[in-house]
């Protein structure tokens, strides 16, 4: 018989809780039989492990159903409200904030409208207080926040600090991790919006069965997001994707021409209509994002395209046919390519995504 070393048993006891946490999470409700079978543990050790759970507040058993004969068998369920997340975009705009419990559904939202030229602190206090209206309004405790995370437009590191913003004033060089986290005395990452936006749409979006993706998120300014395997591809620096900081491509030309006297969705309805100079712009438009489109697809070979951010991708196929023949011309295997279907909500998505992943793998140990 092998002797357990020193931490072998410990090691095995957290493997254990593993297996047992994520079968409860992923059955929903399950009894010691059921989880027992699920995991190949032992009665003894399941339950020993559920009550350690359920000391931390992970797990709730279950009451049984009314009308039950007999002595019914013990059920377990997973407490997804043990803990929250909150999930930011920070943009030029506006603020959109979602709260999710640990099962990542999104139990609040939050809006607020600024100003294109608020100074930082002016921009980071809105985004405070936005944040905290929503998580007041929901009536979760905040020692119930066990994450913040934050998308911005700009270059991101992996330490969650902006390196460098050519559209928000002041932004260059700050912390936003640690700003959001000091919000609620918890940890707090941040991402920049193309790729939260992203990965938002791998999680529960239009690329949910596709591994590589090439996501452009348009709007005021344009940029992209690339997953690899279905893993987030930043880069050395956090620059990957940022094409469109290219003038050659021309996309931030190209946005400002769309909307030179009328907004997008005014733009693409019209087009929609058959307003002759309308299509025209959305041709122009269509064309330039191509480009930039096509440079990222020849390198990545993605099984998907995806554009979205707020009313461009409502647009429809009056963006996305244009689109589509521009990149067969300019690509030797165009992927196809789809409207995101999380409106401005994206964003905010993968930054809850961004801030589950640190709770799994960090606080319940689950990657």
């Amino acid at each position: 018989m092998t002797e357990l070393r020193p931490g072998d048993a410990s090691l095995l006891r957290k493997v254990n809780t593993q297996v047992t946490l994520r079968a409860l999470r992923r059955e929903g409700v399950a009894t010691l039989t059921r989880l027992g079978r699920i995991t190949g543990l032992s009665r003894q050790t399941v339950e020993a492990v559920l009550d350690e759970l359920g000391e931390r507040g992970y797990i709730r058993e279950i009451p049984p159903d009314e009308g039950v004969m007999g002595r019914p068998a013990r059920r377990y369920g997973f407490r997804a409200d043990a803990g929250h997340v909150v999930g930011l975009e920070v943009g030029g705009d506006g603020v959109v904030v979602a709260l999710a419990d640990l099962n990542g559904d999104v139990v609040a939202w939050e809006r607020a409208e600024l100003g294109d030229d608020m100074a930082a602190h002016e921009r980071i206090e809105a985004a405070r207080d936005t944040v905290l209206k929503c998580v007041n309004g929901a009536g979760v405790a905040h020692k119930r926040i066990w994450a913040v995370a934050a998308g911005t437009p700009g270059i991101v590191d992996r330490t969650g600090r902006v390196t460098l913003s050519l559209t928000l004033p002041g932004w260059t060089g700050l912390d936003l991790a640690e700003v959001a986290g000091r919000w609620f005395g918890c940890r707090g990452l941040a991402a920049n919006d193309a790729n939260l936006a992203a990965l938002a749409e791998h999680w529960r979006g239009s690329a949910r069965h596709a591994s590589d993706i090439v996501y452009v998120l348009i709007g005021h300014r344009a940029g992209a997001g690339i997953l690899i395997g279905g893993r987030l591809h930043r880069g050395r620096s956090g620059a990957a994707g940022e094409i469109g900081t290219l003038r050659q491509v021309g996309w931030e030309a190209a946005a400002r021409d769309l909307v030179k006297d009328a907004s997008a969705a005014e733009v693409f309805e019209a087009a929609s209509k058959g307003d002759h100079e309308a299509r025209e712009r959305v041709e122009r438009y269509a064309e330039h994002l191509a480009v930039g489109a096509s440079a990222l697809i020849l390198t990545v070979d993605p099984d998907l395209l995806v554009l979205g951010g707020g009313g461009y991708s409502q647009a429809g196929d009056v963006l996305l046919e244009p689109v589509r023949r521009h990149l067969a011309e300019l690509c030797v295997s165009a992927p196809e390519a789809v409207a995101s279907t999380l409106g401005d909500e994206g964003v905010a998505l993968g930054a809850v995504r961004l801030a589950l992943d640190h709770v799994e793998r960090e606080v319940l140990g689950l990657q």
